[in-house]
C-alpha cells in the first residue's frame, strides 16, 4: 500500500487509496481559551467518511483527535474552564499553549511516520514540558487503518509536575485527560463496546452511523499495554472517548524524568461487532 504525504506551513495530510486520511494541523490558529495546540481533523475512513468533529458548540476546544492535559499543577492545556474542588468550572488564567518546534515525515514499506518536538507553555510563558510525539500510520488493509500514537513528556521544569483531571479535583465520571477523540454530531448516541466509565481495559470501540449515507464506521482504540488506563468514555451527550492519563488519580513527574505512553486507534468501514474486533486485536499485537 503506498501512502502519500503533503505538507504545507501549518499542516501536513496523508493519503491512501485516493482518500485523505487524516490532516495533522501542527500549528493551530485558535482563540487562547481552547489552548492551543495540535490536532487531528479530518479524520476518514478509506470510504472517506468523517470519524471526527472539530469544534463543536458545546465544547469549541475540542478538535478531532489530540493529545493533551486538562491538569498539569494547575495549568490547563485542555481548553475552557478549570474544575476546581468545591468550586466547579472557572475560567482562569492558566491555558498552556503547546509549541510545535520541529517535524518531519517520511513513508516506507506500508507506514507513514511523522515524528515531532513539541514544548508546553504556561499562560505566563513558561516551559515546563518538552515533548516527542510520533504518530505512525500503518495496517492499512480492505476496510481499516491504524494509527499508532507515542508520546514522551519530559519535565524541563525546576519543581515537580503532577498530572490530573477533573476527575482528581473531586468531580465524578470526569476522569478525561491524555489522548481525546471527539467524534462527529451523527455519532450522538453510538454504540460503545468494552468498557463503561471509569472501568478498567485493554481496548474499547465505538460505532457510529453518518449523515447523509447510508453507513457506518467503527473506532477501535487500544491502551498502552505497558500502563493500562481507566477508560473516559461518553456516547450521550456527545460522542467521545480517552484512555484517561490520570483518571481519578494524579500522576507526579519529577523534574528530568519522562512519561511515555503509547496508543493505537483503527479507523474501520463499517460496524464491526464483538467477534471482528476480537479478531482484529489478535491478529494485530502489538
Amino acid at each position: 500500500m503506498t501512502l502519500e504525504l503533503q505538507r504545507d506551513e501549518d499542516a501536513l495530510t496523508v493519503r491512501a487509496r485516493g482518500t485523505e486520511l487524516f490532516r495533522y494541523v501542527h500549528r493551530p490558529v485558535m482563540d487562547p481559551f481552547e489552548a492551543p495546540k495540535p490536532y487531528l481533523h479530518p479524520v476518514r475512513t478509506l470510504a472517506g467518511d468523517v470519524v471526527t468533529g472539530y469544534r463543536p458548540h458545546d465544547h469549541r476546544w475540542h478538535k478531532g483527535v489530540q493529545f493533551t492535559a486538562s491538569w498539569v499543577s494547575g495549568q490547563n492545556f485542555w481548553g475552557g474552564g478549570t474544575y476546581l474542588r468545591g468550586q466547579g468550572y472557572v475560567d482562569l488564567p492558566n491555558l498552556g499553549t503547546m509549541r510545535s518546534l520541529t517535524l518531519s515525515a517520511e513513508t516506507g514499506q506500508g507506514r507513514a511516520v511523522i515524528s515531532e518536538d513539541l514544548a508546553w507553555h504556561t499562560a505566563a510563558g513558561e516551559h515546563w514540558i518538552g515533548e516527542r510525539r510520533t504518530l505512525t500510520v500503518c495496517d492499512v488493509e480492505d476496510g481499516s487503518w491504524a494509527l499508532e500514537v507515542t508520546t514522551a513528556l519530559t519535565n524541563v521544569h525546576d519543581a515537580e509536575l503532577v498530572f490530573g483531571s477533573p476527575g482528581t479535583q473531586g468531580r465524578e465520571l470526569a476522569g478525561y485527560s491524555g489522548l481525546f477523540w471527539r467524534g462527529p454530531r451523527a455519532f450522538t448516541g453510538g454504540d460503545v463496546i468494552g468498557p463503561g466509565m471509569g472501568e478498567q481495559g485493554d481496548w474499547l470501540a465505538f460505532v457510529g452511523a453518518h449523515d447523509e449515507v447510508d453507513r457506518s464506521s467503527t473506532l477501535l482504540f487500544l491502551d498502552d499495554p505497558d500502563n493500562p488506563c481507566q477508560w473516559f468514555v461518553r456516547s450521550e451527550p456527545i460522542p467521545a472517548v480517552n484512555p484517561s492519563l490520570a483518571f481519578d488519580k494524579e500522576v507526579p513527574l519529577a523534574p528530568g524524568d519522562t512519561l511515555a505512553r503509547r496508543y493505537r486507534i483503527v479507523v474501520a468501514d463499517g460496524a464491526w461487532d464483538l467477534a471482528r474486533l476480537t479478531r482484529y486485536v489478535e491478529e494485530h499485537p502489538w
